[in-house]
């Protein structure tokens, strides 16, 4: 594989092309990893009492709904954010997966899943104290990211 980087002055943005005879897995994985840089540098501001937050979105440990309103949690505290969970499930990297209908997680904090096999099963973080539930629908889909994370 050849990498060929051409620097153009009068850009408006960065443009990525990668030419392939086939799309292969290899090919998918860099285009997974533009997009997830692309995404993790985009800017989210939290809120709490009268005060906006700027920070980065790594830092969050997951999100949950609480009535209407949407908030981020991280290890020791919460914010409320102004989109709705399938708005934040389309525009969050891809270290974040949905668990449930009313949460989703950052994969790279998981410290442990407590597995229940009539019930949901618990999630525990790094470093906090926080729990949530993964519902068995999506299971096995957290169970694959934990996986490819390592």
């Amino acid at each position: 594989m050849k990498i060929l980087i051409e620097i153009v002055d009068d850009l408006d943005e960065e443009v990525v092309v990668i030419k392939c005879k086939e799309i292969t897995k290899d090919i998918q994985m860099i285009q997974k990893h533009i997009l997830n840089q692309n995404s993790s540098k985009k800017q989210m501001v939290f809120y709490k009492n009268n005060e906006e937050y700027y920070f980065p979105i790594e830092h969050i440990i997951f999100f949950e709904t609480d009535g209407d309103e949407v908030f981020a949690h991280t290890v020791d505290d919460a914010y409320k954010v102004k989109y709705r969970l399938y708005e934040l499930e389309k525009d969050l990297p891809d270290t974040f997966l949905r668990i449930s209908k009313s949460t989703i997680i950052n994969v790279q904090q998981v410290y442990s899943i407590q597995k229940n096999i009539a019930a949901s099963s618990r999630v525990q973080f790094r470093h906090s104290h926080k729990e949530v539930y993964v519902s068995r629908m999506y299971y096995k889909a957290l169970r694959f990211k934990l996986q490819e994370r390592s």
